[in-house]
């Protein structure tokens, strides 16, 4: 991937938590994907054998998961921008745990404290929608 030094200051938020992608539940991977590829989504990555696929149209990403989770997520990816470059510094992932937690936020999963690289952690908002926040590295 291509990288830049750090996330862009200039955007709004308070909470550095990377690109965001929808995560949907699919019933059939290849009818989801041939939907959405009329849309003008194309495949980036992903592995169709194992179930799942990552779709980009411009800066909107969509990952197709084929019997991997119950319900549509919303998925944020620490250290990566919507162009799928990695960002050099950015919030680790158990800094934003630990952000959450201190917010009064109740983490369904969550990433060793002391543990460091790739990690993940959910969450679900008081709607219920389920929260992925992965990093991959």
């Amino acid at each position: 991937l291509p990288t830049v030094p750090t996330v862009d200051a200039t955007l709004p938020g308070t909470l550095e938590l990377g690109v965001f992608s929808l995560s949907l539940s699919v019933a059939d991977l290849d009818a989801s994907a041939e939907f959405y590829s009329k849309l003008g989504f194309v495949a980036t990555g992903g592995d169709r054998d194992a179930g799942w696929l990552i779709l980009k149209n411009g800066e909107t990403t969509l990952g197709l998961f084929h019997a991997m989770f119950e319900r549509n997520m919303l998925t944020f990816n620490p250290g990566l921008t919507p162009r799928m470059e990695r960002i050099e510094q950015f919030t680790d992932i158990r800094e934003l745990q630990q952000s959450l937690e201190e917010a009064g936020l109740t983490v369904d999963s969550s990433v060793e404290p002391d543990s460091s690289g790739p990690g993940s952690l959910t969450l679900t908002d008081p709607d219920g929608n389920p929260i992925l926040i992965d990093q991959f590295f």
